[in-house]
This record gives structure tokens, sequence and C-alpha cells, in this order.
């Protein structure tokens, strides 16, 4: 089967389409015919080694050959102790935990981390929903469920996480405000975003307005900058940012939540196909809808990779696979 693989870390250039053998499933995974995956944050730190800790199991070469968690497809064989899903059924799911392996033409998977996938949703619609709107709705949700005519906010709604977390948080009835770059302020508006602002031309934590909850995919302010930005009673949840700005909170969060009213914090995601089922239901009623930016063939993800990297896409990008022995 076809793989896009790489042996060493580096940027783009190091990703190789080749020929690699095709998995067999154990007997409590599942064999998926990958019909599309999509490109997330974990990818572009996988394939560069950074930050160092994402090295753990493959401190000078990668101990996953093949990116790619989020996928969606058709199940293709089935081991033997596998319950949920026969031989032909239409699946989506997050594979980080199950060893990556989706920018290829096939992979095995354990099978609690599949949901299977309802007809009125495409395979690129599939594949865009685990990693990024799971950690919207976590984040959301994050010590505490959010509620209706909260004010929230979201630093870097333009991206994969951010475009979903848009829609849920308006969904669930809150008044919010999407952050992003200028050209990605008219897609946060037709999401449905009461306020946009504009980072390029405008600091929300100076603007003193202030925020029920605060969900930052972006991490590009401080912790002592967002706390300044939160109602007293208000909660600031990191998604995403630079590893200097993730450790100032892992270090700081816990102490300004235990000595004020303010809760602070990181988001520990946790792939989970009861979230990915509960997505799946908010698609079907018309609440939620992913943003698709670009499409790129199995061949071009380094160009889909380079194309993250550059953090000028809206929602998620698409890596779409063909085969060729198909109808």
């Amino acid at each position: 089967m076809k793989a896009m693989v790489y042996t060493k870390y580096g940027n783009p250039d190091v990703l190789k389409l080749d020929e690699v053998e095709k998995p067999t499933p154990k007997d409590n995974e599942v064999l998926v015919k990958i019909y599309a995956a999509s490109v997330n944050s974990w990818d572009w730190d996988l394939l560069r080694g950074i930050p160092f800790i994402v090295r753990i199991g493959g401190l000078f070469k990668p101990k996953y050959q093949i990116l790619g968690a989020d996928i969606a497809g058709r199940v293709e064989a089935v081991g033997r102790n596998v319950k949920q899903f026969l031989p032909g059924d239409e699946v989506f799911g997050d594979i980080s935990g199950c060893g990556w392996g989706g920018f290829a033409e096939y992979v095995c998977a354990c099978e609690e981390a599949l949901t299977l996938r309802p007809a009125s949703m495409t395979h690129e619609q599939a594949a865009s929903i685990p990693q990024a709107a799971v950690l919207a709705m976590q984040g959301l949700r994050h010590k505490g469920q959010i509620q209706p005519k909260q004010k929230v906010l979201i630093n870097g709604a333009g991206g994969g996480v951010g475009t979903f977390a848009v829609q849920m948080a308006k969904s669930c009835g809150a008044e919010v405000t999407g952050v992003d770059s200028t050209k990605k302020l008219e897609i946060l508006k037709s999401l449905g975003a009461d306020h946009v602002v504009d980072y390029t031309k405008d600091d929300y934590t100076q603007n003193r307005q202030r925020y029920d909850l605060i969900l930052d995919v972006a991490g590009n302010r401080s912790i002592f900058d967002n706390k300044r930005a939160l109602n007293r009673n208000g909660t600031y949840v990191m998604v995403g940012g630079s590893l200097a700005r993730i450790f100032q909170v892992m270090l700081l969060g816990p102490w300004i939540s235990r000595t004020g009213n303010k809760k602070m914090g990181i988001l520990v995601h946790k792939p989970n196909n009861n979230d990915q089922q509960y997505m799946m239901e908010l698609f079907e009623a018309g609440k939620v809808a992913p943003v698709l930016d670009r499409r790129y063939p199995l061949s071009q993800v380094d160009d889909a990779v380079r194309y993250f990297a550059d953090g000028q896409h809206k929602g998620k990008i698409i890596v779409y696979v063909e085969h060729t022995n198909d109808a």
C-alpha cells in the first residue's frame, strides 16, 4: 500500500510517498480502508520533533513513521475479538492512541477509537472531527458546563478547533467573541460569532472587555493578560500555544486558581469516541458543520503540512485517498 513516510525529524521535505506493507489487524483491531484524513498540530509537532517532549519513545528518530491521527474510511477486516464493527461499516476516529498511521491507504486501529459514520456525513467531514471538534467540546466543558448567556472568547477562532468551538458555544446560547487575523473574520461572522477581534490590530486583553470563559487555542498572550480579561468568576482554558506559554500556565494556573475566584488551566486532550458520537449528533441536528479549507491528495501531504504550518488556513485541512481498485 502507499503511505507518506518519514524516518527522521525535520521539515515537510522529509515526508516521502512510499510503498509499505499493508497491515493485518490484531485480535482487538479493525483494518480501515482510508478515504480521508486531516492535519492537526500534533502532526506538525511530531514531524519536527518539537517540543522535545514529543520525542518520548523516539529520541533520535520517529517512533511512528506514518503520521495522521484523524481518519475516515470503511472497515475492511476485523480481529476475532472485535464486537462493535463488521466489514463494510463506515467509520471515523482519532487513532493517535493506536500508533497513528492515517496518512496511508490502510491502517489498523483499536475499535474503541472508532465511531460509525452516518450517511449524511462525508468522509472528509468525518475526518475533520476527531481531534479538533473533540478538543473544542472538551475545552468549552472544562471545569463545568458552558452556560447560556455567558460571554465566551475564543482566541485562534479561525482554525480547526476554533471554528468548531464558535459553533458549539453559539448552540449553547453563549455570546461569542472570535479572535483571529483579518482574513478569517468574515468566516467567524458567518459561523455566528457575535463579535470579532482582529489580533493584528487589537489586543483582546487590553480592551477592558471581560469574559466568563476564554478558550485559548493560539496561546499568544501571557497568563496574567488572560487573567485580566476574565470576569470575577471566569475560567481560562488553554488548548494550544508555544511551549513557554504552556509551561507558564502549568506552573502558575493552579496557584492562581487556588488563591482567587478565577480558574486557569490547560486542557489535556482525551480521545473519546463518546464525544465523537455526540459531535455526530450535533452535526445531524444541524448545529455544527465542519469548515473545510483545502484538500490535498495523499501524495501531497507535505504540502498540506506546509499550509498548516503557515497558519493561514480557515478550519480544517483535508487529505483525501483515492483507491485505484474502487469502482
